[in-house]
């Protein structure tokens, strides 16, 4: 029988994140910023804690307490974020309206279709298609209150 149960061993911090230099944490917490916005990494649909941690010569662990204590998220979380933002843009997009899901997942970094209906679904409770639904509704009726007003 464990000595704890799960929840209370989720919730117990790791003791190696109170161990690194807060300088190390905020020079990393910059590159992964760096990797993400202006490299837009997340968009390979490979691309691992690890192999972050070698292009910025540290260590897994490090990159996940960096993640961890600066975006309060795990690495998963953090590269999902990214690319349910960018599958938001794609789907909003009207000159994307003809990529079929496996497209805008494709573009989005997701593997699969499968991964993207499901964590797409699981953040906005809807799926992409019903997302994208929406959203060309709304700018439908933006651009035909515009030609009223004129």
């Amino acid at each position: 029988m464990a000595k704890y149960s799960e929840s209370e061993r989720q919730m117990k911090p790791a003791a190696y994140r109170m161990l690194i230099r807060a300088e190390v944490i905020d020079n990393l917490y910059e590159q992964i910023l760096h990797k993400m916005i202006v490299e837009k990494r997340y968009l390979e649909p490979n691309y691992t804690a690890m192999r972050m941690a070698e292009e910025l010569n540290t260590n897994v662990r490090y990159i996940s307490a960096t993640v961890s204590l600066r975006f309060g998220m795990n690495y998963a979380q953090l590269i999902s974020g990214y690319r349910l933002r960018e599958a938001l843009y794609v789907l909003r997009d009207r000159h994307n309206i003809k990529l079929n899901m496996s497209e805008v997942a494709q573009r989005c970094g997701f593997a699969s279709r499968q991964t993207f209906y499901a964590t797409f679904f699981k953040a906005y409770h809807k799926t992409p298609k019903e997302y994208q639904a929406e959203a060309v509704a709304k700018q439908a009726e933006r651009t035909s209150r515009k030609n009223k007003d004129k």
